[in-house]
């Protein structure tokens, strides 16, 4: 199976990475201006490059946001929680994991994606049915964090849950009635976040299975965030307390 990386971004950052790309297309009225740091990197790891008019890369094109650019991949390939765990050893760090509990919108989780690889978290754990998985528009909306961040995908995620206990992680989960605001917890140990869907928020058997619920201050009318800002705000809570 093939999947379509999109935007100038996302395709330098899948070509610095390990991804394997077969082909990519370039608007031909650009090969010789933006896209030129694409082609240079494209021929350095011997990939076809075909020069094609706009109106053939909106066709190709899954969003309609391609820059002038897109590449044809392998399928994504998911990760294992054993990954997440080799990366958090590998940087000398203690693991620090993003749980999604059926976040369904795509551009959610490819923000989630993007913040969670920039403050240095070492995986996003995501459900296999009721819930976005990473396609095109998710590549491109984490401009290319994806290629760098183990993403899991879980049948069941309270037993992923139990499974991280056992491997010495503390799990919060961002609750609008948390018994903690984010700034009174601890975050320098093993942390597992775990943020809701759009919709529901965290549902009730894995809310159950938190070690922690917290919350973050709110002082407007309005008294809930987009899930991908509020898991913003935690992840740089995070990184904040574990310093720079």
């Amino acid at each position: 199976m093939m999947r379509k990386i999109e935007g100038k971004n996302p395709v330098i950052e899948a070509l610095k990475s390990d991804t394997s790309i077969d082909i990519i297309y370039i608007n031909k009225e650009m090969a010789e201006g933006a896209v030129s740091k694409i082609a240079s990197l494209a021929k350095e790891k011997n990939i076809n490059i075909k020069y094609v008019d706009k109106q053939e890369l909106t066709k190709l094109s899954a969003g309609g946001r391609h820059q002038g650019v897109i590449a044809q991949a392998q399928e994504y390939e998911y990760k294992e929680l054993d990954d997440i765990f080799a990366l958090a050893k590998q940087k000398n760090e203690k693991p620090f994991v993003i749980i999604l509990d059926e976040i369904t919108d795509i551009h959610n989780l490819g923000a989630i994606i993007r913040t969670a690889e920039c403050c240095g978290a070492h995986g996003v754990i995501i459900p296999k049915h009721r819930a976005a998985s990473v396609n095109s528009v998710v590549a491109k909306t984490s401009a290319g964090a994806v290629e760098y961040l183990p993403v899991v995908r879980v049948t069941n995620i309270n037993q992923t849950i139990e499974d991280l206990k056992e491997r010495g992680l503390w799990i919060y989960g961002a609750d609008m009635a948390g018994e903690k605001y984010i700034y009174e917890e601890k975050f320098d140990g093993a942390v597992g976040i775990i943020i809701g869907s759009e919709g529901k928020g965290i549902s009730r058997l894995v809310k159950e299975n938190c070690d922690t619920l917290i919350r973050i201050p709110m002082k407007g009318n309005v008294t809930s965030l987009n899930a991908s800002c509020a898991a913003s705000i935690i992840i740089y809570e995070v990184l904040r307390q574990r310093g720079m």
